[in-house]
């Protein structure tokens, strides 16, 4: 049996979950008659303290719908250079809505609230006006990174003089909850939105909730109709992401516990290259060259071990509810045995 390690978006439904998604009662979502949708997005907003979420099939939809909902053709969004909406979104924020990225080069995808105080635009015709600030908590090529909550909270100080939306991208934000002091209400009050992935950490088949106030709902209702998001009978999958709400968030600890394991033995291997600081469950290793990415990958596969490459030098391994203890004690004397 392949040990996949490629990401936590591979698990699969475990039985309890299937059966909650076979018996659920369902309607059409589109006309907003679908009981377990309309539990499922109530649920979330209650979690979050916020007046509404909206159902949609992939955290890049919804993130792609925040950024449309915030801001005109012409403006300005803060990120991360590293940022998963400017990374890996298919260029979605200049094509769906026409907006430029003004990219910071943060820590670990991590910025500070002085680096966008310094590149917001004055209010200029030559500039385009600045909208939108977006953050990634985890952070995904940052490695699982876990932002400090005070700093976030100095970036919505900043925010609100200037005029500028807050977005958070909370893919793996419950990983972030899981080591730290906040709760998601706390993310709820700093952020004028916030998507959240069911189908990665939480093990859902796909799914994904934009949470925010009810009039920024109403007006991300609209976007996902016109991306194509509308979808009828999703009470099947707005059960999945209902029971992973309700029954996976706790486990996440598990996960993290074993990313630390992994990136200890990566650590301890003659692998050139260093294991970079794993805090949630992502685990990085640097390579020493491409050539030896290369090699490791190949090693890892035919032991049964599935990761992937994260740039030319980078290794990522990512731990997951579908990772059983007895696949962490097959895959971890394997993994202290790479080598160039």
């Amino acid at each position: 049996m392949q040990i996949d390690l490629r990401s936590d978006t591979v698990t699969r439904p475990c039985p309890a979950m299937l059966e909650a998604m076979q018996s659920a009662e369902v309607g059409d979502a589109v006309f907003g008659d679908d009981p377990t949708v309309i539990e499922l997005e109530r649920f979330a907003a209650e979690l979050f303290g916020l007046e509404g979420a909206l159902f949609c099939p992939s955290g890049t939809m919804s993130n792609q719908i925040a950024i449309k909902s915030h801001t005109r053709p012409g403006d300005q969004m803060i990120c991360d250079a590293t940022a998963h909406v400017y990374v890996y979104e298919g260029g979605g924020a200049a094509l769906h809505s026409g907006v430029s990225c003004r990219l910071l080069e943060g820590d670990g995808g991590r910025f500070t609230a002085g680096q966008v105080k310094a590149v917001i635009n004055p209010d200029d015709q030559h500039y385009p006006r600045t909208r939108l600030v977006s953050i990634e908590n985890t952070s995904n090529k940052g490695g699982g990174t876990v932002w400090d909550f005070a700093e976030i909270q100095r970036i919505r100080d900043l925010c609100d003089p200037h005029d500028l939306k807050l977005h958070l991208d909370g893919a793996r934000l419950f990983n972030a909850l899981a080591e730290t002091d906040q709760t998601p209400r706390d993310f709820g009050q700093a952020f004028d939105s916030i998507s959240i992935c069911l189908s990665k950490g939480l093990g859902a088949p796909v799914g994904s909730l934009l949470l925010g106030n009810a009039s920024f709902i109403h007006e991300a209702n609209r976007m996902r109709k016109a991306f194509g998001g509308g979808m009828r009978q999703a009470g099947y999958l707005a059960a999945a992401g209902l029971f992973a709400l309700q029954h996976n968030v706790e486990r996440l600890t598990v996960d993290h516990a074993h990313a630390r394991r992994l990136q200890e033995a990566l650590a301890s291997s003659s692998l050139p290259g260093r294991a970079l600081p794993t805090c949630t469950n992502i685990v990085m290793f640097e390579c020493e060259s491409p050539a030896v990415l290369d090699q490791a990958l190949r090693q890892l596969e035919d032991s049964g071990i599935l990761a992937v490459s994260m740039g030319p030098t980078r290794m990522r391994l990512v731990t997951h509810k579908d990772i059983s203890g007895e696949m962490m004690g097959r895959a971890l004397p394997l993994i202290e045995s790479l080598s160039a």
